[in-house]
């Protein structure tokens, strides 16, 4: 099915099943594999490696970060540009967000291979737990060039109608990093940097075999002659800032939260802390999975002006994510010491204890947590960047900066509701934000893309007048 009868013709349910199942399904994969990581990294090499890989990790994302905001950036654009029937201008999008995220993913990673022992020692490590910590880093830092770049071409796959070939794109990337990373932990006794290796082999594979129907030109997005635009990288940069600004104020407040945690607890509340994480980091790639993979159909429909299926595929995204964060709040609560021992099977009783009541504090987030994620997530399809940044940046930074001040005398109990306290705090944010927006949200079906594919036609046809704005002239070929 092409991508045009998929979102336009396609009932809503049917839509909603058909998109986000496999979207579930490749970040329940991404996300077993991030589980089997921690799993790996504590068992062969110790709770210290486990510690380190738990520091490192913020910086890590904020490597991942700026090739996120690119794809999931321009996924938004180029989703509504060929709603509008222009073609043309999606496959320039794409050509050039391809080409900037490359060479984001050297400037990153340079920087980043360059600072790393001073990040760590900034965090408080020290010893053998900083030297970990600085070997697992600089091997993500190393690879980003040509490993980042899987980041956008999930989302480049569902804009042009191939779900299934998304899903099993990511699910071959978590196979083959579990495989890899158990060779080269348990079998070939690498340190701490081999599991970072294993990880980054299997985006590199797996993002090469994803771009090939692309090469091939089998796709409704094919690469072209870049004309890169001022105006073209500030709306990327504004329709991927929101999950940017999730990621770096994300990171940002694990770090602030790591720091407090080695001067209140040590390593063991950092590795109590990356349980929690780990614990999220299974339930959100589900939220978001759902929620990501409706983007280019909402999109898509909002640029054709069919508001009336915006609405409806959304009501399905926010009934969904509803019923996921209420089965992880049971599921977190009834089961804490089994999710304790599956990261750290000789946990001491002390750790244990800590463990079990944190994520019994935890499990409460997900009770409200999915509203301002569903929320988030719809602001962004319909090229709304600044509510969903807004929320996305309160969500990560805002809220638990402010709660960890509030919650400052409950020492470590404080930072564990932390999370509850900023998802309700998200959750009533989130409901002023579509309060503000409903009359916009509720507008009529109207018109059609045709107009817009003539003009859009005409435009690239004709020459730019003398008086054009100088933000829309060609910057880069």
């Amino acid at each position: 099915m092409n991508s045009s009868t998929l979102f336009l013709k396609t009932p809503p349910l049917k839509l909603f099943l058909i998109a986000s199942l496999p979207g579930a399904i490749s970040m329940l994969a991404s996300a077993l594999y991030q589980t089997i990581d921690g799993v790996f990294v504590g068992q062969f090499l110790g709770e210290t490696a486990f510690a380190a890989l738990n520091l490192a990790m913020p910086f890590v994302i904020i490597n991942f970060s700026l090739a996120d905001l690119i794809g999931v950036g321009s996924a938004v654009p180029i989703s509504i540009c060929l709603g509008k029937k222009q073609n043309r201008e999606a496959n320039n999008i794409f050509t050039c967000s391809c080409l900037m995220i490359v060479g984001a993913g050297v400037l990153i990673g340079g920087l980043l291979y360059g600072l790393a022992p001073g990040l760590i020692q900034l965090m408080g490590a020290k010893g053998e737990f900083a030297h970990l910590a600085v070997q697992y880093l600089r091997v993500y830092a190393l690879c980003s060039p040509v490993t980042t770049i899987i980041f956008a071409v999930d989302n480049y796959l569902r804009i042009c109608g191939i779900i299934r070939g998304s899903m099993l794109m990511n699910v071959l990337m978590s196979f083959l990093s579990g495989v890899l990373e158990f060779l080269f932990l348990g079998v070939f006794h690498f340190g701490i940097w081999g599991a970072a290796l294993a990880t980054c082999t299997g985006m590199l594979i797996s993002a090469t075999l994803a771009f090939i129907p692309f090469f091939r030109r089998k796709t409704v997005l094919q690469f072209c002659k870049p004309r890169l635009k001022a105006r073209m990288v500030r709306q990327i940069v504004a329709c991927g800032s929101p999950n940017f600004l999730n990621n770096i104020a994300g990171r940002i407040t694990s770090i602030l939260m790591n720091a407090i945690l080695v001067r209140l607890g040590g390593e063991a509340a950092v590795s109590v802390y990356g349980i929690l994480m780990f614990a999220d980091g299974f339930i959100q790639p589900l939220l978001y999975g759902m929620c990501d993979s409706l983007q280019p159909a909402v999109g898509y429909n909002w640029g054709a002006r069919k508001y009336s299926r915006v609405r409806s595929i959304e009501k399905y995204c926010f009934a969904a994510s509803g019923v996921v964060s209420l089965l992880a709040v049971f599921a977190i609560a009834l089961f804490p010491e089994q999710i304790t021992k599956l990261f750290m099977a000789e946990a001491g009783p002390d750790i244990l204890r800590i463990s079990v009541g944190a994520l019994r504090l935890f499990s409460l987030t997900y009770i409200t947590r999915w509203f301002s994620f569903a929320t988030q997530s719809y602001m962004l399809a319909i090229e709304k960047p600044l509510p969903a940044s807004l929320i996305s940046v309160s969500t990560a930074l805002v809220f638990p900066v402010i709660l960890v001040g509030a919650l400052w005398p409950l020492r470590l109990t404080g930072i564990w509701l932390n999370f509850a306290g900023t998802a309700v705090l998200a959750a009533i944010l989130s409901a002023g934000v579509l309060i503000k927006l409903r009359k916009e949200l509720r507008r009529p079906d109207g018109g059609n893309a045709s107009e817009d594919e003539t003009n859009a036609e005409k435009e690239e046809a004709e020459p730019t007048p003398s008086n054009s704005d100088p933000s829309d002239q060609q910057i880069g070929v």
